[in-house]
């Protein structure tokens, strides 16, 4: 499993499936790390790709760092990774603060982002959480209790080994992972870089209680000039591990229309 040096001297490790000469980079969420994408890499044609997946400073196999936590911070990890593997030109998928970090990286490399995927993405504008959410959300660290009431909110098609699966992988994720990434996921604050996005963008909605369809429209889709929706009926926030299957085809079909010339 190869590994590469942040700017700071974290070393982050990535996981690298396919050796086609397409990049897409898979970039996960909060209370997760890059594991999260397996059940959909299993289910995904993999002809003509190469997919890149990198574990977050504080997640899966990369290092337990303390500070680097802001959004920007995450989304240069993410460039730093890419850079390593020579891709010069990719198409990024994320997954609910991982799309913020999609979104991030498509408004400062534009001219290197070939098409942006956003699942159940947390808008660039952040996304507040009520007192109660927030408490249990922020002090979920190590905690396997709250985090299967986090899980429980937030998903509707989970099985008990796939919840399983998920609270292995966020048992894993470092407190200043958990405490600093949803400061500032919540926070968010870099809506006005979205004008700089030119990137094919494919928003994906589910039935998900804290991003449904109409919400993603509105904070998500429209603040970027070439971002469409679409929805798969059925899932919750974690589309990816709930509905690999439906999921790896809406994404196999953005990447079929979407093609480089």
């Amino acid at each position: 499993m190869p590994t590469i040096s942040a700017a700071d001297g974290t070393s982050l490790h990535y996981r690298v499936a396919g050796d086609g000469p397409r990049t897409v980079v898979l970039v996960h969420g909060w209370m997760v790390s890059g594991a999260v994408w397996t059940q959909l890499l299993e289910r995904l044609d993999l002809t003509g790709l190469r997919v890149i997946i990198p574990d977050a400073r504080g997640t899966g196999q990369s290092a337990r760092a303390t500070e680097g936590f802001t959004l920007e911070g995450l989304a240069r990890d993410v460039l730093t990774v890419v850079d390593a593997v020579g891709a010069k030109r990719f198409t990024v998928v994320g997954h609910s603060m991982g799309g913020q970090l999609a979104q991030w990286i498509a408004s400062e490399v534009p001219d290197r982002v070939e098409g942006l995927v956003l699942l159940n993405s947390v808008p660039a504008s952040g996304l507040p959480l009520p007192p109660d959410a927030a408490g249990l959300f922020r002090t979920s660290a190590g905690d396997a209790g709250k985090q299967k009431t986090i899980l429980g909110l937030a998903c509707k098609k989970l099985t008990e080994e796939s919840l399983a699966a998920v609270l292995a992988d966020s048992a894993t994720v470092s407190q200043d992972s958990i405490e600093k990434t949803f400061d500032a996921w919540t926070a968010g604050g870099f809506a006005n870089r979205l004008a700089s996005i030119t990137a094919p963008t494919l928003v994906v909605a589910t039935d998900d209680a804290f991003l449904p369809p109409a919400f993603l429209r509105e904070a998500v889709v429209a603040p970027i000039r070439r971002a469409r929706l679409t929805y798969i009926p059925g899932p919750g926030h974690y589309p990816q591990v709930e509905s690999p299957h439906e999921t790896a085809a809406v994404l196999s079909a953005f990447l079929a229309g979407s093609a480089p010339a």
